[in-house]
């Protein structure tokens, strides 16, 4: 097929890399522009060892030498290694059950443009045609060339790309990175949404170079990322919510799959809008819910204290077992953690030792457009190391 402009071919520069190039392009992606004998210092290269690795880099058009600085080494001027942010381009999609976000980002993740469109069918090959016509939209937006396409969604996924389930698209066994990186003549990579959006915090996130952290994701479900050894944990259960099945309350309500006041059946948005509901009611959303708690009304209150309370326990139990650096809550209803702050440190206080550390807790409020952010890094990640780890 013939490309749109702005489209790069399936080949440009989509090549793995390994041993020591692998960590120049990733400690100048990350932190650059960085002079080369601080590149040096850091990966415990000679001069020429550097030079020699990092050719390939600069003659694939990876990384570029910045302006002239003074290198506070040696004191002469040298021209410091960078990544060429301003012609690698990426799109991500986060796909719902109902609509496709998308955004367009450089290579570091910055987000220079933003799309969604409604998902008016479910069947796999409608959600191409949707994805695809998105990515062409944005391609056309910038002069840069789009090198590869993130997809997130919730569901467990195969490394080839396919869909292996999804639970909100009503989908199995769909290999639909194929289909899509068909149908685009571009590198495709499928990912768990939660997955993508642990890798988005990891390199470009609050948990910056972090090696020890979990993400823990409220939402329409509940979604956990854990990254050991600077290393995210991607096993194939990782799409299944297993978190969403953490007891918190034995007398609690029960979740779909029975199970009674287990996280799903207390904190995801159906519990909420359900419980506030009945104390209400009325139907209530969850930012109205949220609204009126941050205003004092009473039985508001009482429903997202209760809610947070319980999250705290969740994230208790979570640094208790992974006893991370730090642990990020984030989704859409990320804000029951600020709003119900004090019941939040209640539970969690409620579930640690005295003797236990501080647990570091960030509170991310994301919308739709970061979970797109967080596909594109993924496919971010696979051009620059040649697999999505």
């Amino acid at each position: 097929m013939t490309l749109d402009p702005g489209v790069a071919p399936p080949q440009s520069a989509w090549t793995p890399l390994t041993g020591a190039a692998h960590s120049i392009a990733l400690e100048v992606l990350l932190d650059g522009p960085l002079t080369r004998s601080e590149l040096a210092r850091r990966l415990e290269l000679s001069a020429g060892s550097l030079t020699r690795l990092s050719k390939p880099l600069l003659d694939s058009g990876l990384l570029v030498e910045s302006r002239d600085v003074c290198d506070p080494v040696s004191g002469r001027l040298t021209r410091p290694l960078d990544v060429d942010a301003s012609t690698h381009r990426f799109v991500g999609v986060k796909l719902t059950a109902d609509t496709a976000y998308a955004v367009l980002t450089t290579l570091r993740a910055g987000v220079v443009a933003t799309r969604e469109a409604v998902l008016v069918d479910r069947e796999p090959a409608a959600v191409v045609a949707v994805v695809a016509d998105l990515v062409r939209h944005l391609a056309r937006t910038d002069p840069g060339q789009v090198r590869a396409v993130g997809v997130g969604l919730g569901g467990r996924i195969v490394a080839d790309g396919t869909v292996d389930s999804a639970r909100y698209l009503g989908w199995e066994d769909v290999p639909f990175g194929a289909a899509l990186e068909a149908e685009l003549g571009l590198p495709v990579v499928v990912d768990n949404d939660v997955m993508s959006l642990t890798r988005a915090e990891q390199w470009f996130g609050t948990a910056d170079r972090c090696d020890h952290f979990a993400v823990v994701v409220v939402g329409v479900g509940i979604g956990y990322g854990l990254v050991v050894g600077g290393r995210v944990i991607d096993r194939p259960d990782a799409g299944v919510g297993l978190l969403g099945h953490h007891p918190l309350d034995p007398h609690g309500p029960l979740c779909p799959e029975g199970h009674a006041g287990c996280a799903d059946a207390v904190l995801t948005t159906g519990a909420l809008t359900t419980r506030a509901g009945l104390a209400m009611r009325r139907e209530i959303t969850v930012e109205e819910l949220l609204d009126l708690a941050d205003a004092g009304e009473p039985l508001a209150r009482r429903v997202v204290d209760d809610a947070a309370r319980a999250l705290g326990v969740l994230v208790a139990a979570v640094g208790n077992f992974t006893m991370p650096e730090r642990i990020v809550i984030s989704g859409e209803n990320a804000r029951l953690a600020e709003v119900g702050r004090a019941a939040l440190h209640d539970g969690i206080a409620q579930g640690r030792s005295r003797l236990a550390s501080d647990l570091v807790v960030d509170v991310q409020l994301t919308g739709f457009a970061e979970w797109a952010r967080g596909a594109a890094v993924t496919a971010i990640r696979t051009f620059v190391l040649g697999s999505r780890r």
